[in-house]
């Protein structure tokens, strides 16, 4: 499945969910990470994602969706870290 995540955290766990989101998916811009996932490994991501944020203060968003090739994707200005690969 392909997963965009979005977060908005209290600045105090903002580098240690970043550490965490780089780990399974692709950072695109700021709070903004996409990219393949399995069931597994996006339940583990969620599992150690709930041990850094506090409900009562962060929220994060994980969008799902069945395959990349679902998604039309635009970008307007300067996409900061393409996601696209050439081989």
């Amino acid at each position: 499945m392909y997963i965009i995540l979005v977060y908005d955290i209290n600045v105090k766990r903002v580098g240690r969910m970043l550490k965490v989101c780089r780990q399974y998916l692709n950072w695109v811009q700021n709070s903004v990470f996409e990219g393949e996932s399995t069931p597994a490994k996006l339940k583990e991501l969620k599992m150690r994602l709930k041990k850094i944020m506090k409900p009562e203060e962060d929220s994060v968003l994980i969008y799902k969706l069945a395959e990349q090739r679902l998604l039309e994707k635009e970008v307007l200005g300067q996409e900061r870290n393409p996601t696209d690969q050439f081989l």
